[in-house]
């Protein structure tokens, strides 16, 4: 009796593994009849796809195409033009025009690269830009944390956002070190009072105060700080 009852067990599983084999090979070769015709009327008009089987396919965007695009809206056009009337101002204060075609500049947390531009803008050619999230060609990967230079590379240092570091110091210090002696670093922070101006001047531990002016910066109100990396003397 327990050998006809085996059988009979053995013979149901190949019966269900048969149908199972051929159920899946109808739903490989058949295209369910929910599915986007291959060959769509000629004056069908639908931009989106009637189900899940059908695909579109997608224009791969060129770099250059991306940023063509982005530097052509208002708000970009507006924070580069805010940050070039900066540096024109920074550059008529030194009265050596401080900022030219053979300046090495640093940006640090460049974002998307505005003060790149403009400092392309007025001149100054050898400009890099660090941010941790790249945006090609203006701005690199890079932790303004731990910055890939060697010291002394640079004759100007810009950030923008100190505030916003998770390590100020050890940002500062990065800026700081890259920086040649003599050159300059120029950050800008949300408009400061007097205290709080002292709280970031301590940050700065290799170079000196030079000025400090309350700014607008695309409609933002903003404090500039200009610190000179000092010059190292020689001892007798």
């Amino acid at each position: 009796m327990e050998k006809h009852i085996k059988t009979l067990l053995n013979r149901l599983s190949c019966a269900s593994i048969t149908i199972a084999t051929l159920t899946l090979i109808l739903l490989i070769t058949k295209t369910p009849e929910t599915c986007v015709s291959s060959k769509p009327s000629s004056n069908s008009i639908t931009k989106f796809p009637k189900s899940s089987c059908d695909y579109t396919h997608r224009e791969l965007v060129s770099i250059e195409k991306k940023n063509k695009r982005i530097w052509s809206t208002n708000d970009w056009i507006k924070k580069v033009k805010s940050l070039t009337e900066l540096f024109h101002e920074i550059q008529d204060q030194w009265g050596l025009k401080f900022l030219n075609n053979h300046t090495k500049a640093l940006c640090v947390s460049a974002g998307a690269g505005h003060e790149v531009m403009a400092l392309n803008q007025l001149g100054v050619i050898d400009v890099t830009g660090v941010e941790l999230v790249e945006s090609p060609p203006l701005v690199s990967r890079a932790d303004p944390h731990n910055l890939p230079f060697f010291d002394g590379v640079f004759d100007f240092g810009f950030t923008a956002h100190l505030t916003e570091a998770l390590f100020p110091y050890r940002f500062v210090y990065e800026l700081e070190r890259t920086i040649r002696p003599g050159g300059v670093v120029v950050v800008v922070v949300e408009e400061c009072d007097f205290d709080e101006l002292g709280e970031i001047k301590r940050f700065f531990k290799k170079c000196d105060f030079v000025s400090a002016r309350n700014v607008t910066l695309a409609g933002l109100k903003m404090t500039q700080i200009i610190m000179r990396n000092r010059v190292k003397t020689v001892s007798s």
